[in-house]
């Protein structure tokens, strides 16, 4: 004789109650006069925080910049004897400087030397043409004075910024300015670029 089984428990049923008139009549009350919103397929991004500005790192670079030019370089022995000492790179044909010394290129920006000491004067000089060639500048004036106040009125500034620019490589040639843009007391220098030089319109 076997033992019976106890029936089995039924299973419960998963019930969901429905929402009776009155609330759903409530609903409608609450809702009224409003209008569904309409997905717009944009995305809201959090702009990221701008980055902070490496201001040490690049006066590091431009300490560098200047502490790599050297005061011993004979820049005379690489000036064209001309009443004017222009230079110009080796690859850089005699017409472009002649045509720099005739105005050809606009002159975009210029850096005053007058009154710096030399170490201030190089730093400056070093930095004002890192700058000029980051933002395509192509032709830049150099004042650097006649040396008039100098002690015994000699010009030491004029020759260490053409000593200085004859060891930048960024440097294709340069001239003394004409009367009108400073004479004797500066240079218009052509910078390496990218793109051709900006000529002086007509």
């Amino acid at each position: 004789m076997t033992a019976s089984r106890p029936p089995r428990a039924p299973k419960a049923q998963a019930t969901t109650s429905q929402p009776s008139a009155e609330e759903r009549a409530l609903f409608r009350q609450a809702v009224a006069g409003t209008r569904p919103i309409h997905p717009s397929g944009r995305i809201s991004l959090t702009p990221p925080a701008p980055q902070p500005i490496p201001l040490q790192r690049l006066k590091d670079e431009r300490a560098a910049l200047a502490e790599s030019l050297s005061d011993e370089v004979d820049v005379d022995s690489l000036l064209e004897t001309d009443e004017l000492l222009s230079f110009r790179r080796p690859g850089i044909g005699p017409d472009i400087v002649r045509k720099l010394r005739r105005g050809h290129w606009v002159i975009q920006a210029e850096l005053d030397l007058h009154g710096l000491r030399r170490d201030e004067a190089r730093e400056s000089l070093s930095g004002f043409i890192h700058d000029a060639r980051a933002q395509g500048v192509r032709c830049v004036r150099i004042i650097h004075g006649k040396g008039l106040s100098s002690p015994g009125r000699e010009p030491v500034l004029k020759h260490k910024v053409r000593a200085w620019l004859v060891q930048k490589n960024e440097v294709l040639a340069f001239c003394q300015a004409k009367p009108a843009d400073g004479g004797a007391g500066a240079l218009v220098v052509l910078l390496r670029g990218v793109s051709g030089p900006r000529s002086r319109p007509g």
